[in-house]
């Protein structure tokens, strides 16, 4: 079997994102939905407007997310627009909160945990998809890039409630409070990430995937009091294969030399991180055995 192929830019730059996107070779049309955490208010490692906006406006595609679980900022779509204007998001392109005006349930296949997965009412209105994830830690997830950005990102306010409590409930008040396995967790995001993938194959709608690896802390951008940056920027990785994509990004941390390495591996490896690529990998939604490609 041919392996999945990711490519790879070291230096970060607004040309540099649209070169890497183009290397993938494939031509997005039609209405485009970027996917990007805008960001919890008070946090300040989400993708910025002059390095993410040039690309986005090529594209002419739309910001699109979806409300939090979890009490603060982006909790409705009415305060969530707010933060995404105040991140500079609506500078340069339309912000969809999707679950604005409601959800819709996908199937999830041969799931364990989930039974299914509740996306943004307009996350129906996209031809095509951009996956355009930050790399960096993740309290819970251990990590983020493409896989979560597909899987929490994508998933309603009550979505994400059902993904975190592992199928138990998808009442957001709820959730935080059952009992479930860390792994059983990581298990749930991969398998809501599938469903995504197989409800845009199913529906003919393409997705590629991109992760820029900077501001690299061991919190996540939706966290209100993140951590500064514990080591130096990796590049950008894209592919046709988010599993791929994020595999390459752990690999990356795992091989650097600089000393704050060890803090970014402590955290994901704390919360099982790694683990969810080679579940995703036994979903069948991709495959860690990757050809790096560095343009």
């Amino acid at each position: 079997m041919e392996k999945s192929k990711v490519y790879f830019i070291k230096e970060i730059n607004a040309d540099n994102l649209i070169k890497i996107y183009e290397a993938l070779g494939v031509n997005l049309e039609g209405k485009i939905g970027v996917k990007v955490s805008t960001g919890e208010d008070g946090a300040k490692g989400y993708l910025k407007a002059d390095l993410i906006g040039p690309f986005v406006k090529k594209l002419n595609g739309t910001i699109i997310e979806c409300n939090t679980a979890y009490p603060g900022a982006r909790n409705n779509a009415e305060e969530h627009l707010k933060v995404a204007e105040k991140h500079g998001f609506t500078s340069f392109a339309d912000v969809d909160i999707m679950d604005g005006q409601g959800e819709f349930k996908i199937p999830v296949k041969n799931g364990k945990h989930l039974e299914y997965d509740l996306v943004g009412e307009n996350f129906k209105n996209y031809d095509a998809i951009v996956n355009l994830a930050h790399g960096k830690g993740h309290a819970m997830g251990g990590f983020g890039a493409n896989l979560k950005n597909q899987s929490i990102g994508i998933a309603s306010r009550n979505g994400k409630a059902y993904i975190h409590s592992c199928g138990q409930t998808a009442d957001p008040d709820k959730c935080w409070t059952v009992s479930y396995e860390q792994k059983d967790f990581i298990e749930s995001m991969a398998e809501a990430a599938k469903a995504v993938a197989d409800y845009l194959e199913d529906n003919h709608k393409p997705i590629v995937y991109i992760t820029i690896m900077n501001a690299l802390s061991v919190d996540c951008d939706c966290d209100a009091h993140q951590g500064d940056p514990v080591m130096a920027d990796l590049g950008i990785v894209a592919s046709l294969d988010p599993v791929a994509n994020d595999q390459a990004f752990l690999d990356m941390v795992w091989a650097s030399t600089d000393e704050g390495a060890p803090k970014l591996q402590a955290r994901i490896d704390r919360q099982s991180g790694r683990h969810i690529t080679e579940y995703a990998e036994s979903l069948g939604l991709g495959s860690t055995d990757y050809e790096l490609i560095e343009l």
